[in-house]
Order: C-alpha cells, then sequence, then structure tokens
C-alpha cells in the first residue's frame, strides 16, 4: 500500500520544491488545508526552518540551510519506514537518462543552430523543427510513466508528476510554446526539475549542473 506523507512533512517539502513560494501555492501544491499549512508555516519560520521575505508586490516562503536539512532529515525517515530506498534509487538510475534527453530537448526548444550563429535563438518559424522537439518530450515523457508508476507506488507524493508533465505537453501541442520551458508556468521543464529534485532531496544526494 502506498505511504502518505504526513502534512508537516508535505509543507516544508513544498517550500522546497517550489523554491519560493506564498502560502497558497504552497498549500495547491499537495492540496493541503489552507489554514494547517499557514500555521506549519508559521511554526517553522520560529523554529528557523524558513523565512518569509517580500520585493515590492511580490512575497513568499524560503527554505533556510537548517529547514533543508530537516527536510532531508524526515524524507530519510520516511523512505526508511517504508521501506522504499531500493526502489527510489533504481527509479533514479533509469531517471537519469531520461534527464540528460530532456536538457538536450529544452535546449533544442530555445537554439535552433544556424550555419552562422551555432548558438541562435530558435524563434519557432520552423514548425518542422519545433515538431521534433515536442515528439521527443512524448517520448520522454513514455518513459516517464512507469517511473511514475513505482514511485507512486510507495509514495503518494510522487503520483502527480505524470499527469502534470502530461497537461504541460498537450497545452504546447495546442500551439502554447510557453509550456515547454517556462518557469512561471507547470511547463514541462518545470515539472522536471521539480521531480529531480524530489528524488535527489529524497535520496539525500547533491544536484550537480
Amino acid at each position: 500500500m502506498t505511504h502518505s506523507s504526513r502534512p508537516e512533512l508535505l509543507t516544508l517539502h513544498a517550500v522546497r520544491l517550489l523554491g519560493f513560494a506564498d502560502t497558497a501555492a504552497i498549500t495547491r501544491r499537495y492540496c493541503m488545508d489552507p489554514a494547517r499549512t499557514a500555521a506549519l508555516l508559521e511554526d517553522f519560520q520560529v523554529r528557523g526552518w524558513v523565512e518569509r521575505a517580500a520585493f515590492a508586490d511580490l512575497a513568499g516562503w524560503s527554505l533556510r540551510e537548517s529547514g533543508r536539512q530537516e527536510n532531508e532529515r524526515r524524507l530519510a525517515a520516511e523512505l526508511d519506514q517504508v521501506g522504499a530506498g531500493d526502489e527510489v534509487r533504481a527509479v533514479y538510475r533509469d531517471f537519469l537518462p531520461l534527464n540528460t534527453r530532456l536538457q538536450k530537448a529544452c535546449t533544442r526548444w530555445q537554439l535552433r543552430p544556424t550555419p552562422g550563429d551555432p548558438l541562435a535563438v530558435n524563434d519557432h518559424s520552423d514548425p518542422a523543427w519545433d515538431d521534433a522537439v515536442l515528439d521527443e518530450l512524448a517520448a520522454i515523457h513514455r518513459g516517464l510513466t512507469p517511473l511514475a508508476e513505482r514511485l507512486g507506488g510507495s509514495l503518494t507524493r510522487f503520483r502527480s508528476y505524470d499527469p502534470r508533465f502530461a497537461a504541460a505537453l498537450q497545452q504546447a501541442w495546442r500551439g502554447d510554446g510557453g509550456w515547454v520551458d517556462r518557469t512561471d508556468l507547470d511547463s514541462c521543464h518545470r515539472v522536471w526539475f521539480e521531480l529531480h529534485e524530489d528524488l535527489i532531496a529524497t535520496l539525500g544526494l547533491v544536484r550537480h549542473p
């Protein structure tokens, strides 16, 4: 039976995955109770795990180093409790080749080399080029689905990645290319970045460029 993480872990983990987000976004990340999430964030601030900052009209929460350590401690304890360490590590090994392909696909979405400029920006005037990238993202998604199923079979919090990636890709196929790589949308790149961060946090690894 799959394990559902406690709200305390999910709230702290959502701050890590989102990087900088307001209370509403953190609540939405795991469909949590708004009042409970707000109370937990206030408690975490007192404990020194998170901090709130405001820039002009933008305000939100971010993780402090002590919060990062606490997040990883809780994730490791949960992984041990569930007994899913070997499976998550195996999935991560299978994930890495797909991650390389995803990075290359996003680069091809952003750049379209010309004879005189290998770093020419893709102006998306070549439908065949863009369609080839979307085809590759579709193939990557087909590889993601069984990995997400394996992860979700152990930990419920991993179940959202596959449908989110599929939804973003569908929007891109409909003609809104921002859903491939924009950071202010739940794009293919953003979903993938969060999954990668989730995996390395769960396994206590260090993200390499």
